[in-house]
């Protein structure tokens, strides 16, 4: 799933729209304070859909050579659901959908009145959906410029806080020019350069959902992304504070292929959801119900893990450990999540979410494995080290920013502890 708002936006209307936020007190106002001025840069990449394993398909010499000379996990393990909104929300925040209140692409609101969805621009930019403490706001309330050009959350003001420079989303801006703004920001004097820049790509998700993750298509579209990333490269080689810079690329989840998606399980054809308000993938299907009955519920869940081989049925209160799923109104009354490469829909007339290549399995699936390279001043020089999860990310962007930590904030153990040198 890729960031989509409901409408492109009118071609006269974006000179306007895309003018820097309005701040509130609390921001830095466009201006880095004093103190924040010495800090080093920091440019987070997010490459929609880049799985752990997409750079072994394809030649990807900027992101290579970016990997030579910094940190490359093995893989990046994403939270549930395996989505583009709830992974890049725990990538900035460091926290996991229960805490950071995107809990999918699209879900009820807590008393159930009300719908988040992706492509709802009004509900994308409203704050009330949004918990936690991403790191533009971090880097904002201590008083340091930050700039986003697409990033989940930053159409919203978390905390009455949003980058000091942000653009709504249009998918008609090119990749390219996404970079030559990094580097026009990058070129502002020294009191208005955002030393926090979040950058989105969507392209390689989109692809991967239309041909495949292995198509050759996809394999194109990596190379044109990873185009991208060497002229940014190029760029901040030019800069005379270059090695101040560091980069990190990400992905909020890898990409994998049905194996059989013709013999997807069918609900309709083993039991009766009832009336339910349904979000449906092609690979999990969500129930939400305006009077769950637990009895109902647990006859629903019994009969579907009876009749089907490749997935299982939840009640929410039964939910594997480790998807940290709470009892909270956002998330549905019923899961239903198909193995990796296996497909569920409700009905025939619902094959349409059937995409030749997905995300949505479970996150722990070696297929939902994400990207994750980083590089810059204190980061070690061509280290591998094992499988981290997005919410690792967030702690480390603080300790290059020299940022404070969040009060009630607390990271996980992870490899990146303590990656940085010293200086």
């Amino acid at each position: 799933m890729t960031l989509k708002p409901a409408a492109l936006v009118p071609h006269f209307l974006i000179p306007f729209l895309l003018l820097p936020a309005l701040l509130s007190a609390a921001g830095s106002g466009g201006i880095n304070a004093p103190d924040q001025r010495d800090k080093p840069y920091l440019i987070l990449i997010s490459i929609d859909g880049l799985g752990w394993d997409a750079r072994g398909r394809t030649d990807t010499p900027a992101l290579d050579s970016l990997a030579e000379r910094g940190v490359v996990a093995r893989s990046m393990q994403p939270v549930w659901p395996s989505l583009t909104f709830p992974n890049h929300y725990s990538i900035a925040t460091g926290l996991y959908p229960s805490q950071h209140g995107l809990v999918g692409n699209h879900f009820a609101s807590a008393d159930r009145q009300g719908w988040y969805t992706t492509g709802n621009r009004d509900e994308v930019e409203n704050p009330v959906w949004y918990a936690g403490e991403p790191i533009w706001v971090s880097a904002e309330k201590a008083g340091m410029v930050s700039a986003a050009y697409f990033f989940v959350g930053t159409e919203a003001p978390v905390q009455g806080i949003q980058p000091s420079h942000f653009f709504l989303f249009d998918s008609s801006v090119t990749g390219q020019r996404r970079v030559e703004q990094a580097i026009e920001w990058l070129s502002l004097p020294e009191d208005r350069r955002p030393h926090m820049i979040a950058l989105y790509f969507e392209h390689v998700d989109e692809a991967s959902h239309d041909h495949g993750p292995s198509a050759p298509e996809t394999a194109a579209v990596i190379r044109q992304v990873d185009n991208y990333i060497a002229t940014l490269l190029e760029g901040i080689e030019e800069l005379p504070f270059g090695d101040e810079v560091y980069v990190i690329v990400v992905a909020d989840h890898g990409q994998s292929a049905y194996l059989a998606p013709d013999e997807a399980y069918v609900l309709s054809e083993h039991v009766d959801i009832g009336e339910a308000r349904i979000v449906q993938g092609g690979n999990y299907v969500l129930l939400y119900y305006d009077d769950p009955d637990a009895a109902a519920i647990d006859e629903l869940v019994s009969g579907i893990n009876r009749t089907w081989e490749h997935g299982r049925a939840y009640a929410r209160a039964e939910t594997p450990r480790h998807w940290r799923v709470t009892d909270d109104g956002r998330y549905p009354d019923v899961f239903i999540q198909a193995e990796l490469g296996h497909a569920v829909i409700t009905d025939e007339a619902s094959r349409g979410a059937i995409h030749e290549g997905a995300h949505g399995w479970p996150p722990d699936s070696v297929g939902m494995g994400a990207s994750f390279i980083a590089a810059g001043g204190r980061l070690p020089r061509g280290v591998e080290i094992g499988e981290i999860h997005v919410v690792d990310v967030y702690p480390l962007m603080l300790e290059i920013l020299e940022l404070p930590t969040p009060q009630g904030y607390e990271a996980e153990p992870s490899e990146l502890g303590g990656i940085l040198l010293s200086e």
